[in-house]
């Protein structure tokens, strides 16, 4: 039998899994994340924090086992996109915390940009040239607008906040990655990143595959401060046998979202998958062309292995999880599971409705200003409307979404597969089928980022000969069906869900 281990960084939980060549579980082992909140709005992570949780993940996990760690052939290593970090190459010191993709403290400056006259220009230079060539990249560009999500204008605030960052850039001592290309450094001592994690940072441009030079000379990144992408599997040197007991080599390094993508099989044009983790994740693969969106979707790279370049477009909510937690944290809940057995207890929500948007409304409605809220409670209105009302509303913003991708793309969707914590919840399921008029599939398994960088990495290193070969060990638990009737009831809700969007738009 032959084994391989998946490291997962999210940011919510680390997981490490170790697998056999069936695709069983040997052995499980995983934290929750300490995410810091030190001001309103900003979201971080303490660095040595978490390298002592990693290491400390991976190593149980191999004791668990039960292997020699010498028997394990291969580690992927899937993490969170787009949390930012800077480090000095001479001491191997961090700057700063992490500033996750969640923070808000570059709000003011992502506004401040959009609304200037330099991205003004910028738009309207691509516009005029795509008019001229019809080329996609300048299609993209015309509708161009930094996001929050994005590494762009954090790592700008970072070096125009932080003591001796922007002097040790310009000296070339200075350099910055995401949480993949970090951990990368401390293993390995290499400054590299994959191109589907490099796609996601709002530095990379995917029409060209390169870092977007345009973006270095307008903000005034040294580019000696930029990783060196590489493909998604490959060598990426080894795990240290003082810390893991063998030299483990580091087969593949993926965006969360490619690795759940490929775990999901989905490995043709069209093919749909959603993740509902701590933000919602909807991808469809766009085969071998970047899709230029005028409306907010993404365009990614999924992944490049040698020859082989798959894009990705991307819509996605922020916030699904957190708003589960913050249900839980507020007492509306007692666990996840109650958010099931409250929403099925009534028919309906009594007309209230939520929008879940902590951190503003993404494509495609691209407000970060967005709030959160309930509207419509009434006397008669229960704990049960509530969270019937919240689950709902989780549902009616990937609908939105997808609504989107309909419109922009041309492919037809039958069939929809599903990951992430909240997609175990029969309820939204069945509402996302009756809503989307697809078939709805759960894979048996909720955490589809650490099977991908699993299956890469042991298709990288033999274990699996093609992927054929993965696509017999995905299992689908259930498969839920439209229901055409339940969808034209719910017609009116969908549009009163709408009218309360209009009305936190703009709030802050």
């Amino acid at each position: 039998m032959r084994y391989v281990a998946a490291l997962d960084v999210g940011t919510t939980t680390i997981r490490c899994h170790i697998l056999n060549e069936a695709g069983e579980n040997v052995a499980i082992n995983s934290e929750k994340v300490e995410l810091l909140y030190p001001k309103p709005g900003y979201v971080e992570i303490d660095p040595d924090w978490l390298w002592d949780s990693i290491v400390r993940v991976i190593q149980q996990c191999i004791k668990e086992s039960g292997l020699e760690p010498s028997k394990i052939e291969a580690l992927g290593i899937s993490t969170q996109r787009s949390s930012v970090i800077t480090w000095n190459t001479d001491s191997g010191k961090h700057y700063h915390n992490f500033i996750t993709w969640k923070d808000l403290r570059a709000d003011s400056m992502v506004n401040s940009w959009n609304s200037s006259l330099t991205m003004r220009g910028l738009r309207l230079g691509s516009k005029l040239l795509y008019a001229v060539s019809r080329n996609k990249r300048y299609q993209a560009g015309s509708v161009l607008r930094l996001m929050n999500t994005q590494m762009t204008l954090r790592l700008l605030w970072a070096l125009e906040n932080v003591d001796g960052l922007r002097e040790s850039a310009d000296a070339g001592k200075a350099v910055f990655g995401g949480v993949d290309c970090w951990l990368l450094y401390k293993l390995t001592g290499q400054h590299i990143t994959d191109v589907s994690s490099a796609s996601a940072t709002g530095l990379y441009d995917p029409f060209t595959l390169k870092w977007a030079g345009w973006s270095q000379n307008l903000f005034n990144l040294p580019s000696s401060m930029f990783p060196r992408v590489v493909d998604t599997a490959g060598n990426f040197g080894r795990l240290p046998a003082s810390l893991f007991g063998a030299e483990i080599p580091i087969a593949c390094l993926m965006a969360d979202q490619s690795a759940s993508l490929l775990a999901s099989g989905c490995f043709k044009p069209g093919d749909l998958k959603l993740t509902m983790g701590t933000g919602s994740f909807i991808n469809v693969n766009t085969g071998d062309e970047p899709h230029a969106s005028v409306s907010g979707l993404y365009p990614l790279v999924a992944w490049r292995l040698g020859t082989e370049l798959v894009y990705v477009t991307e819509g996605s909510s922020n916030d699904t999880g957190t708003i589960i937690e913050w249900a839980k944290f507020s007492g509306i809940i007692q666990d996840e599971s109650d958010t099931y057995t409250l929403a099925t207890f009534v028919k309906d929500s009594d007309g209230v409705c939520f929008v879940p948007a902590f951190s503003g409304l993404q494509s495609p409605i691209n407000d970060q200003n967005a709030a959160a809220g309930f509207i419509g409670i009434k006397p008669t209105t229960q704990k049960a409307h509530l969270v019937r009302a919240m689950m709902e509303g989780l549902v009616f913003r990937v609908v939105m979404i997808y609504n989107c991708l309909q419109r922009e793309t041309f492919f037809s969707y039958h069939k929809i597969r599903v990951d992430g914590g909240v997609s175990q919840n029969d309820f939204t399921m069945q509402l996302l089928s009756d809503m989307t008029g697809l078939e709805v599939e759960r894979s048996t398994s909720s955490e589809m980022s650490v099977l991908g960088v699993a299956f890469l990495a042991g298709l990288h290193q033999g274990i699996w000969k093609s992927k054929d070969d993965i696509l017999k060990l995905r299992r689908v638990e259930k498969t839920f069906y439209p229901n055409m009737e339940r969808k034209a009831s719910y017609a009116k809700s969908f549009e009163n869900w709408k009218k309360a969007v209009e009305r936190v738009k703009d709030w802050y």
